[in-house]
């Protein structure tokens, strides 16, 4: 074989592990965004119990948002989960501890807003750790729940929540609040054109990362989620009361 031939096929032999190495690191990620997720990962989407939505906010706390979005789920009688950011927790501990203190169930988002897949196995395992620590710190709750910033998942921030005795968990439906052109009825009809009947919602309590003044759609959708909700005779709560555990889970690699 000439030396052009041996290049290659060690190029090629190169590619194929790297591509390997990708695959295993990346293997949660792919599953997650997957369309049959409710199918083939229910758990990993958050697909629990019928009859009941699971709501979820991440990015938060945030000190001028996040107490509107407080004020509103009271006057509904809702409890969500929060997914918190360890450097929003650590700019507003007093509303990280607000957002407990309401009943709300808190998680984890990570530390900072940042894809797991650009960063170092090491890099990730010490954002968790980081974030873990700052939010229970800050809210005198040891979080269950993980959920990374984008939805995008590796084999590395999954251990590493596992470590810390979190269960990961993404969303079935989301309300693209995050957007410029996002309004209060643009939000609900996004979230309830998918799987919402023993779903996760996902929605936003920030706008550290997405347009500035976007949280104000999603504070005007929930009256009109609840509506929704209502006629549809689904009960709004926390992911901890949302029967995930009994879902068929998926196996990461170990």
């Amino acid at each position: 074989m000439t030396r052009r031939g041996l290049g290659a096929r060690a190029t090629g032999a190169v590619g194929v592990v790297g591509l390997g190495v990708f695959v295993v690191h990346a293997a949660p990620a792919l599953a997650g965004v997957s369309p049959f997720g409710v199918r083939v990962t229910p758990r990993l989407v958050g697909v629990g119990r019928l009859g009941h939505v699971a709501l979820t906010f991440d990015d938060g706390p945030d000190p001028v948002s996040t107490p509107e979005i407080l004020r509103v789920l009271d006057t509904l009688g809702w409890r969500a989960t929060f997914f918190m950011l360890g450097d929003m927790v650590r700019r507003a501990p007093g509303v990280a501890r607000e957002v407990a203190a309401a009943g709300h169930e808190i998680a984890v988002h990570g530390d900072r807003h940042r894809n797991m897949l650009r960063r170092t196995p090491r890099a990730v395992s010490d954002d968790v750790t980081r974030a873990y620590d700052c939010i229970a710190a800050a809210t005198d709750v040891e979080p269950r729940w993980f959920r990374p910033p984008f939805g995008i998942l590796s084999t590395s921030c999954v251990r590493a929540a596992r470590r810390h005795g979190m269960a990961t968990v993404l969303w079935t439906a989301w309300g693209r609040d995050w957007r410029r052109e996002a309004t209060p009825e643009s939000v609900v009809v996004d979230v309830t054109r998918r799987y919402v009947d023993g779903g996760t919602v996902l929605l936003h309590d920030a706008d550290c990362e997405s347009y500035p003044g976007s949280w104000k759609s999603t504070l005007g959708a929930l009256p009109r989620l609840a509506d929704e909700f209502a006629a549809r005779d689904l009960a709004v709560g926390t992911v901890g009361e949302h029967g995930i555990e009994s879902a068929r889970a998926f196996t990461y690699p170990r």
